[in-house]
């Protein structure tokens, strides 16, 4: 679709334009369905379109607008005005994209790369917060300073993943009670099996009730992590507003990250070391980058055998901080790499079992790397260790990103990518 626009687009805007430019703002004769067209063009040039490509465009149903270098609209299709992605322009009767789009097709120009986003528009002001418009925008380069915009209704998809989030969240948060009255149970069961001092042995329906006591506490105690996972995981995918950014000293985190997996670490006598750059700063929520980090660096020492060691490793770029986890460890399969971030996933199930991991540890690092607007990647070879780098922006979010965490979207260069060696 993208390509198809981007083609036909072109060739409409093939004739020379610099004068359509200039009269873009003036205010036109308005009733036609091109109206933003007919702003942006006199009349005395409207033939000079390719007829087929502007009846093209017309005739689609995703939205379309084409911005010149002034943020100017000289091209927009039915759709995109049915979407609202207009807005009354300075002067009186001239017209102007929405700011969203404005600010899309100015991070166009400045990166070079395309971009895409998924969001949701109010559709007036008074039911603002009702049944909002999703849409689906990918702005790419024309050319010459000007942006093709594409629109796509995902209304439907986005009220459907509002459905499954509270669904799930409602779910959790009903489920955290009984489990919490199922693990003091097993406390106490394995508390009252407890052989005294002096005691005399216990029985073997004794031995055998402590040891499902104890099954029952691990277990317990598993679907409540399990739990508490997935409440973390609705609240990043947007049921609960995103904290503002603030700036997050690196140090701090993985000072953080340490102290919480000593424990485990030194269970497995995996040895936990810091290397790289100091000082360095990144702008979001430091619980949620900590908590990130933390699941990398569990997983690398749940995964890695005895008396291996676990690698974190900070680096500074011109526009990105990375934070690397490696560790020495079974590794992963090519067949599995592409899967790992999705939910539940699990590469060996057998392995996920006996470290009690939930399947949900690399997704909830996916999606704060996403909202963070950063990416996580993976580098990993069957049997010869994983490193999973966390690649967060070095500098505070633009007007964009900062609204896309608060609407629960998520921006397209932000989508975990997966490296193979």
């Amino acid at each position: 679709m993208a390509l198809v626009i981007g083609l036909v687009t072109g060739l409409l805007l093939a004739r020379p334009i610099q004068d359509w430019r200039r009269r873009a703002a003036r205010p036109g004769s308005g009733g036609s369905r091109w109206s933003a067209g007919r702003r942006a063009i006199p009349d005395d040039q409207q033939g000079q379109l390719p007829g087929l490509g502007r009846k093209a465009i017309d005739s689609l149903r995703a939205g379309v607008v084409v911005l010149d270098s002034d943020d100017v609209p000289v091209l927009v299709n039915p759709a995109a005005r049915a979407m609202g992605l207009l807005r009354t322009g300075a002067t009186p009767g001239s017209i102007a994209a929405h700011p969203l789009i404005r600010t899309l097709a100015g991070q166009v120009r400045r990166t070079g790369v395309r971009r895409e986003i998924e969001l949701d528009l109010p559709r007036g002001r008074d039911n603002a917060g009702e049944n909002p418009l999703g849409v689906h925008l990918r702005a790419m380069g024309l050319g010459a300073g000007y942006i093709s915009v594409e629109a796509a209704d995902v209304t439907e998809s986005h009220r459907l993943a509002r459905v499954r989030r509270d669904f799930v969240a409602n779910v959790s948060h009903e489920l955290k009670t009984p489990i919490g009255a199922l693990q003091l149970l097993a406390e106490a069961l394995v508390d009252a099996t407890e052989p005294g001092a002096g005691a005399p042995e216990l029985s073997e329906d004794m031995i055998a009730a402590r040891r499902f006591a104890e099954r029952i506490q691990h277990e317990s105690t598993r679907l409540g992590r399990l739990v508490q996972e997935l409440l973390e995981l609705t609240r990043l995918q947007g049921a609960e507003p995103q904290p503002a950014p603030e700036p997050v000293a690196v140090d701090w985190v993985i000072a953080e990250v340490v102290d919480r997996t000593r424990t485990a670490a030194t269970a497995r006598h995996v040895q936990v070391t810091v290397e790289g750059a100091k000082g360095l700063t990144v702008y979001g929520s430091d619980a949620q980058l900590a908590t990130a980090v933390a699941n990398l660096v569990e997983n690398a020492i749940n995964y890695s055998g005895e008396d291996t060691s676990v690698r974190i490793a900070t680096r500074a770029t011109d526009e990105h901080v990375e934070i690397s986890v490696t560790d020495q460890g079974i590794g992963i399969a090519p067949t599995d790499v592409d899967r790992i971030f999705e939910r539940f996933y699990r590469a060996d199930q057998a392995r996920s079992r006996s470290t009690g991991g939930t399947g949900l540890g690399l997704a909830i690092v996916k999606h704060i790397a996403s909202n963070h607007g950063g990416r996580v990647e993976v580098a990993s070879t069957l049997g010869g260790g994983s490193t999973f780098t966390l690649r967060l922006p070095a500098s505070p979010p633009d007007d964009l990103e900062t609204i896309l965490p608060s609407a629960g979207i998520e921006a397209g260069p932000a989508e975990p990518r997966q490296v193979r060696p």
